[in-house]
């Protein structure tokens, strides 16, 4: 069974910039897809950033479009989420999560989160 484990949440101010990991250990991880998700109290989970495993091909949110860049480490089974000039509003928990397979719906596999709250 394939884990995803979420690192680097925090605090920081307006305009501050993190950097989260999502480590997949356990066996052989090939994916469909990873993503960056998240949820702020009160409201429903939104994708931020998605990569398609195969080919590389990184889509955005446009809240964060500019701001936030995804990559990964395929040799380390790790996908990062860089974020820059945060807001108030990017408050929220971050969740990786992938999708084995092409005709799965739904991502199969998620983090447990990690916290993000930027202060104005």
């Amino acid at each position: 069974q394939v884990q995803l484990v979420e690192s680097g949440g925090g605090l920081v101010q307006a305009g501050g910039s993190l950097s989260l990991s999502c480590a997949a250990s356990g066996r052989t991880f090939s994916p469909y897809a990873v993503g960056w998700f998240r949820q702020a109290p009160g409201k429903e989970r939104q994708v931020v950033s998605v990569i398609n495993w195969g080919s590389g091909r990184i889509g955005y949110d446009d809240s964060v479009k500019g701001r936030f860049t995804m990559s990964r480490d395929s040799t380390k089974n790790t996908v990062y989420l860089q974020m820059n000039n945060l807001k108030p509003e990017d408050t929220a928990v971050y969740y990786c999560a992938a999708k084995e397979r092409q005709h799965f719906i739904n991502c199969n596999i998620w983090g447990q989160g990690t916290q993000v709250t930027v202060s104005s």
